[in-house]
């Protein structure tokens, strides 16, 4: 065998080493793309349900400085209203819970 043959045998023995290297890569980039349409269809509710808080983020900035100035000035009250509230979104969940079930 000679030189030129030995080189011609390493160049092609890279070119193959590359083109299944450019396969592979090529394969993630498709995993990637449907793992991404995946990871968007599974967080559409979470979504949404965060476009609906945004829009009425300055009512929730209100409320909350209503609730801090009140807390301040009588925090026995506040935490009163703060176990109601608690207690009655327990309620609440459980009785969404109960109603699944029915159905």
């Amino acid at each position: 065998m000679t030189r030129r043959d030995s080189d011609r045998n390493r160049r092609q023995s890279r070119a193959q080493r590359k083109a299944a290297l450019v396969a592979a890569i090529e394969q993630q980039r498709i995993d990637i793309l449907v793992e991404a349409e995946r990871w968007q269809h599974a967080s559409a509710a979470l979504d949404a349900g965060w476009q609906r808080i945004k829009r009425y983020r300055g009512l929730v900035y209100l409320a909350g400085g209503a609730l801090l100035v009140g807390g301040a000035r009588h925090p026995s009250s506040l935490l009163r209203m703060v176990r109601r509230l608690a207690a009655g979104g327990l309620l609440l969940n459980r009785a969404r819970r109960i109603l699944q079930q029915v159905r």
